[in-house]
């Protein structure tokens, strides 16, 4: 099986009919029954802990098989991918900051930067129009205001809000459709996390990034374009 190509004029994300649970037996988690994103477009989603935000993420993401409907990335439907292509597919084009930032605690913010280029030629190509990928992850560093200083420590040795800069280059790096983020400001006070959603979104945009954030924190919408409060993705009777 040979991978798909990326569609040239389709949207970076859409969802048609959308609805899991974890057992046939079990109300619906979430129902979508559309959902389309374009380049560039961010969607912030709101609700609170533990309703199942993470998981709409991974269905996104082509990590959790959906119970039925369609999920397209790049006009690729996950369903049509066996498993090894789907790890190849998200490589290529989404960009993932996890809500524990998920760093490589040994290596440095500079390295683990790199890793999405170690894993798609694609993303690495996507750096060659900024300089490479050595020259993108130190200008995307730079422009997340992470420390010079701290660029070639272990990653162990940073402060939570370093972490979470280093994350957001790395999701970054390669220029990739869809960035997906889940919860990274939690930690934060409201002055650090403002100043990061400003840079954060900025750095999306020049990279043509399509968006979708989630968060408990529904002051966050003002930063974005869409907005949707989690009931919007839960029926009444579910």
């Amino acid at each position: 099986m040979q991978m798909p190509q990326a569609g040239a004029n389709a949207p970076v994300l859409q969802i048609e009919g959308l609805e899991h649970g974890w057992s046939p037996a079990q109300p619906a988690l979430l129902r979508l029954a559309a959902l389309t994103l374009d380049v560039g477009e961010s969607l912030f989603i709101h609700g609170p802990s533990g309703c199942g935000k993470s998981t709409l993420l991974s269905l996104l993401c082509g990590i959790t098989p959906a119970r039925s409907g369609q999920v397209r990335v790049q006009g690729t439907d996950w369903r049509s991918l066996s498993g090894h292509h789907k790890d190849a597919w998200r490589a290529d084009h989404i960009g993932y900051i996890f809500q524990q930032f998920n760093l490589l605690p040994y290596l440095s913010p500079l390295d683990n930067v790199l890793l999405p280029g170690r894993f798609s030629a694609r993303r690495r190509h996507g750096s060659e129009a900024q300089g490479g990928p050595q020259a993108e992850a130190c200008g995307l560093l730079a422009r997340m205001q992470l420390p010079q200083a701290t660029w070639q420590a272990p990653s162990a040795q940073l402060s939570v809000g370093q972490q979470q800069r280093v994350a957001a280059a790395r999701a970054l790096i390669g220029r990739p459709a869809l960035v997906v983020a889940d919860e990274p400001t939690s930690a934060l006070d409201e002055a650090t996390r403002d100043a990061f959603m400003d840079t954060f979104l900025q750095a999306c945009q020049d990279a043509r990034a399509a968006v979708v954030f989630v968060s408990h924190d529904q002051r966050l919408a003002r930063h974005f374009q869409r907005s949707l409060a989690w009931q919007d993705l839960v029926e009444a009777h579910a």
